[in-house]
């Protein structure tokens, strides 16, 4: 049972992060580029929150649980910081890099702010579930029975569909971000920015795992709706992608008509 546990976990949580690098990224040589920059900008950045973390442990070991735990809070708060401002840094190497590339080769178009984001935010979003769910995932291969002591016998599998909502919000909060900078609207860099904090400080909160993976899905599909409508997407546009038809093939038909 442990190996299926680890490759059904593995699946949960990478599979679909695997499947659009596969289709949307592998096939393209700048983009690959772009994504290894994101995932070096996030590594960059946990490495800052690491040192801080460093500093404040001799404050979290000699206080009471109640004490702790609030501390531990408060340690989260400066790494969601430190991350967001790396993905602004990252937005504006972006921006210059695609100034130069356009003005190298002014005959091709320019990848889109949205699209940048995209690639950005499956890097980041790749190496945070990497970095959060390793170690956990190498557990699930033994020695030892989960929930023998009272604890959820399902926290591997909660604990997958956790990292899987981390990368795929990673991947709508880069959209999301891109173009409120570009836009210039602040409000919604405070959005992103307040709902990341939300998902990462509610495993502090509350302990019960179906509760904050209901509240971390439910924040998912909102970003997602967002970045589908900030990306150019349409109700139109959707209904004709679920039923597999071409606009302009549609609109071909109704001119022939």
């Amino acid at each position: 049972m442990t190996a299926a546990v680890f490759f059904g976990c593995a699946f949960i949580a990478f599979g679909p992060a695997l499947a659009l690098f596969v289709f949307t990224i592998a096939t393209k040589p700048l983009r690959i580029i772009f994504l290894i920059a994101g995932a070096f900008f996030w590594l960059v950045s946990l490495l800052i929150s690491s040192l801080i973390w460093f500093l404040a442990t001799p404050i979290t070991d000699n206080k009471d649980g109640p004490t702790q735990k609030f501390l531990l809070i408060f340690g989260v708060l400066p790494s969601i910081f430190i991350q967001e401002m790396f993905r602004f840094a990252y937005y504006r190497l972006l921006k210059k890099a695609s100034k130069g590339l356009k003005s190298i080769n002014p005959d091709e178009a320019a990848p889109s702010m949205q699209l940048l984001g995209y690639v950005s935010g499956l890097g980041f979003g790749i190496m945070s579930g990497v970095f959060s769910f390793v170690n956990t995932l190498s557990n699930s291969l033994g020695p030892g029975t989960v929930g023998i002591h009272g604890d959820s016998p399902q926290f591997f599998l909660n604990s997958a569909f956790m990292t899987l909502a981390i990368i795929l919000l990673h991947v709508f909060w880069g959209i999301v971000f891109f173009d409120a900078c570009e836009k210039k609207k602040w409000y919604v860099l405070l959005i992103v920015l307040l709902t990341h904090l939300l998902v990462s400080a509610q495993t502090f909160l509350s302990l019960h795992y179906g509760i904050n993976l209901v509240s971390a899905y439910i924040i998912m599909v909102a970003m997602a709706i967002s970045a589908f409508f900030v990306a150019g997407g349409s109700c139109r546009s959707l209904k004709l992608c679920l039923l597999c038809q071409d606009k302009d093939f549609l609109l071909y038909n109704q001119r022939s008509r």
